[in-house]
């Protein structure tokens, strides 16, 4: 690695993330529209689900039209158009998905609602095909998973606000008698302001100085490994795209069968499972801060305190945002204590993203177990904790997973994103097993997708150094 690439090239990373930003901030405003079209549109529960399934159906079907294209060229697409280009059509086929929402809100038409949503996601699909690779290729590919799991925080921040901001624009000025259809012509207005960014967006990041192919495709070009004419042939991507399958279905359906637990098993009410969720995906929040710190420092004596910090100050969030929603706070003050785990991981695995994803999936596994074994606000805790250990695998798996591809990234990345499908039947495959064992035994489901985690952290760092690719090795360069 050159001297030139020892350092997070932040001048094109920052607008980069703003697309990490729009993912998050649309995939959990569709919690606030899933009430809001099941009382419009007089909807069943799961008529209702619908909402996501359109959304995430989607990133599997873009990542199919991407590679029938690129067959059809016999081409990659991106690095046919370039990267840039990339990212600015992906922003412009969610721009269209936006516009939708006029015509749906004004007819009162489901089916269009879900077509627009569907769009925006299809969108999204090229977009993460795009961005992924590129947010770990803007440095030293040593810290090309902290740059991810950065990029994933401010992913986070969008999931964050997104539902305030949505359900302030249709609940808002609303009072609460106000009928359904109010609500639902309100719903075209924020998704049309949000169309104008995504265009925005495109634009600025069309002049701006991000690659059209970054370096770490372009350098490996005529090494051997990139001799390969698929990323199909390369086994850290087959293995990893399972591990992608696996990833996003525990972290998915931790969270999603979490409130049957609480309501069922432990009798809560409903409204007061609410800040509990809020803790599983503020946790994703927590951990990803953390993970983030090693790139934008290489002091490790300054690394050591921001690790401390980071995770804290993003835990300080989930508290003002249940502090605003007038939430009694007590509960979650321990939780605190948790996050030491978290830290003492972080700090163990030295930023090599085989040895964080290792780490992190027995910790996983240890969090179901203590889950399952137990009962009340202990086994709650345990299974919020999950959260904390999801937080930086997504970028661990694609740091390895795409490692060494050199001009097959893009279709790898391609292949991987398709693999978001498993959050869906993960999910599904829980529900159907905690009916015949029981919801709080069901998470041995969990249990299961992190060992596959574990081994595939285990069994990839041998096939990478056998690549010539080695994390642990120091970077040239940096200070």
């Amino acid at each position: 690695m050159n001297s030139q690439n020892a350092q997070t090239k932040w001048g094109q990373f920052i607008p980069l993330v703003t697309v990490f930003f729009f993912w998050g901030f649309v995939a959990a405003s569709n919690d606030i529209l899933i009430p809001v079209f099941k009382k419009a549109f007089d909807l069943t529960q799961g008529q209702s689900q619908l909402v996501s399934l359109a959304f995430y159906i989607a990133y599997t079907v873009g990542s199919l039209i991407y590679m029938g294209i690129s067959l059809l060229m016999k081409e990659d697409l991106v690095n046919k158009i370039g990267y840039k280009n990339g990212l600015a059509l992906g922003l412009g086929i969610s721009a269209l998905g936006t516009l939708l929402f006029y015509p749906a809100a004004n007819t009162g038409s489901f089916t269009l609602m879900l077509s627009g949503l569907f769009i925006v996601a299809l969108g999204f699909s090229l977009q993460q095909t795009v961005a992924n690779p590129l947010a770990i290729a803007m440095g030293p590919i040593t810290t090309g998973s902290q740059r991810l799991t950065l990029a994933g925080g401010i992913n986070n921040f969008g999931t964050t606000i997104g539902p305030l901001v949505v359900s302030f624009a249709i609940f808002g000025s609303t009072a609460a008698g106000a009928d359904t259809e109010m609500s639902i012509e309100s719903v075209k207005i924020p998704y049309l302001v949000l169309g104008m960014a995504f265009l925005l967006v495109a634009i600025l990041l069309k002049f701006s100085s991000i690659p059209d192919k970054p370096e770490a495709v372009v350098e490996v070009e005529n090494e051997v490994s990139s001799s390969r004419s698929s990323a199909l042939k390369y086994p850290q991507l087959i293995m990893g795209m399972i591990a992608i399958f696996v990833y996003v279905g525990v972290e998915v359906s931790t969270a999603s069968n979490l409130p049957a637990y609480m309501e069922i098993d432990l009798k809560f009410k409903m409204q007061d499972i609410a800040p509990y969720i809020s803790l599983y995906w503020a946790s994703l929040m927590i951990g990803r801060w953390t993970g983030a710190v090693g790139a934008f420092t290489n002091d490790m004596n300054l690394q050591k305190i921001f690790k401390f910090l980071a995770p804290y100050l993003a835990f300080g969030v989930f508290l003002l945002v249940n502090a605003i929603a007038k939430h009694d706070l007590t509960p979650f003050y321990v939780y605190g204590l948790i996050i030491l785990v978290l830290i003492a991981a972080d700090i163990l695995s030295k930023g090599n993203p085989a040895r964080m994803l290792l780490i992190f999936s027995v910790l996983g596994i240890i969090a179901l177990g203590i889950g399952m074994a137990t009962s009340g606000m202990t086994s709650v805790y345990a299974f919020t904790s999950v959260g904390l250990f999801c937080s930086t695998l997504w970028p661990c798996i694609f740091t390895l997973a795409i490692s060494g591809l050199g001009k097959n990234t893009s279709q790898g990345s391609s292949f991987l994103i398709m693999m978001i499908m498993g959050g869906g039947i993960v999910s599904y495959i829980q529900g159907y097993v905690s009916e015949s064992i029981g919801i709080q035994s069901s998470y041995i489901v969990g249990v299961l997708c992190f060992a596959y985690l574990a081994f595939y952290a285990w069994k990839v760092s041998g096939i990478l150094k056998n690549q010539g690719i080695d994390f642990d090795k120091p970077v040239t360069g940096g200070h």
